[in-house]
């Protein structure tokens, strides 16, 4: 007899989601972790006077109905992100500070940035979510990057400033190192690039009160005790007609079936007996994740509100290209977040803490004044550096990628299936995402029934 009916492996979203449905059915279910902890992709931290702040992922938008049901359904509460007042662009050394939609950007540059938005939505509406790669132009839109499309599309040094910035911001990666097929997809999978972009009514809109771990750490508890094994990192995943054989340092379970939920780079990296088909393994091997440092900036208060400034702060000019009033809800402190992101990322990387604390401070100075020179805490995470993770904040597709190997992102192997946020078709890349992809991956679970069992 197996160990279990599901092995589960990865305690993220995706993770958990699947293990407590598929419990909640009936099923026996284990679920392994390689950290010493569960929730992925998303990390609580403290700041030095308790107050709790976000390592990983911590927004959630309105439209976002998968975790918002979920959190909901855990019992935790979420509040609204600090968006009163107006936000600040710096480009060639000046500060813009604005209230309008058009990022402090001159009104030519505006102009062009509002027609190529208005080009790329409506080529994205044509791209299907289910199946990309046969989308009617799926073959041009694939084959060229996004930055080559840009290039064709606008002569406007500006307005090509603007889409160098804006785009790491949303995959931490350059224009150059996505297909125009992928950036197609994920805008329309998010809901086009203002519900991407915006706070309020977009995809920033919401926090969850203590941290969006939590809503993993609930399902974990869920699950009870023995369910879930930490500091459990599987190397070989053994398949056959009749079962599956997971294999860990000082051990292995079997299972009728295993769910493989984690980013499909470091699913590339397990191994598996017999090897999988070439399409599996060509996609994992050309899925790499986003490049990002995440900080939070603390201050004895918000001094930016006032100033009539909401926090948020678009840099085209320093390696901290983004902040975001990250503020608690009652204000008891001031807090930025922001972010190194894409090039910048890879750049700041190679620095000491102290050097990129100091490029923190200045850009921060540039955008708020000379108040935030003196901040009582910053905190700074490196995904790239966490071996469990290997980036943020998700995979992303280079150009021939899709139409090439994209049937095998979520397509099973035999009692091998796949979840992830890089495989939902709804906010793909998003905690919704993740949601969404560990419900589906359950659902194909439960529909495969239980054979030789």
């Amino acid at each position: 007899m197996n160990d279990c009916d599901t092995m589960v492996i990865g305690a993220g979203l995706a993770g958990l989601t699947a293990a407590r449905t598929l419990v909640k059915a009936g099923q026996r279910v284990m679920v392994l972790e390689a950290r010493d902890r569960v929730a992925g992709r998303n990390l609580g931290a403290y700041l030095s006077n308790g107050v709790p702040v976000e390592m990983g992922g911590q927004w959630i938008g309105h439209t976002q109905t998968a975790v918002l049901a979920l959190i909901d359904e855990l019992g935790l509460e979420t509040f609204s992100t600090y968006d009163s007042g107006d936000a600040v662009t710096l480009y060639r050394g000046a500060v813009t500070r604005y209230s309008d939609e058009t990022f402090g950007l001159t009104d030519i540059a505006a102009i062009e940035v509002g027609r190529l938005q208005a080009l790329l939505e409506t080529l994205a509406e044509t791209v299907s979510l289910s199946s990309p790669w046969t989308s009617a132009q799926a073959e041009e839109f694939d084959r060229q990057t996004l930055d080559e499309w840009l290039r064709a599309n606008t002569g406007s040094r500006e307005a090509l400033d603007f889409w160098a910035a804006v785009v790491p911001a949303l995959f931490s990666a350059q224009p150059a190192e996505m297909s125009l097929l992928h950036f197609l997809f994920y805008i329309k999978s998010g809901g086009m690039i203002d519900s991407l972009v915006a706070t309020t009514g977009g995809a920033q809109e919401f926090r969850v009160a203590g941290g969006t771990h939590q809503i993993s750490e609930r399902m974990a508890s869920q699950l009870g005790s023995g369910v879930v094994r930490l500091s459990t990192p599987v190397h070989t995943i053994s398949h056959d007609h009749q079962r599956v054989r997971v294999s860990f340092d000082n051990g292995n379970l079997t299972a009728s079936r295993a769910i493989v939920a984690i980013p499909p780079t470091l699913a590339g990296r397990l191994r598996y007996q017999p090897a999988l088909p070439g399409s599996r393994d060509g996609l994992t091997q050309q899925i790499p994740m986003g490049s990002v440092i995440k900080v939070q900036v603390a201050y004895p208060t918000p001094f930016w509100r006032d100033a009539g400034l909401n926090g948020f702060a678009f840099n085209l000019d320093d390696e901290l290209s983004i902040t975001l009033d990250n503020s608690p809800a009652d204000a008891s402190c001031g807090v930025l977040v922001g972010f190194f992101e894409g090039a910048h990322a890879r750049t700041a990387a190679s620095w000491t803490l102290q050097e990129r604390r100091q490029s923190a401070l200045s850009t921060l100075i540039k955008l708020f004044g000379p108040a935030a020179a003196q901040p009582s805490d910053y905190l700074e995470h490196d995904w790239m550096a966490e071996e469990y993770t290997r980036g943020c904040y998700g995979g992303r597709l280079g150009a021939g990628v899709w139409t090439q190997y994209g049937e095998a992102l979520a397509t099973p192997i035999g009692r091998l299936h796949w979840a992830s946020a890089e495989t939902s078709d709804v906010w793909n890349g998003y905690m919704d995402g993740a949601v969404r992809a560990g419900y589906r991956v359950a659902a194909e679970v439960l529909a495969s029934g239980h054979e030789n069992e």
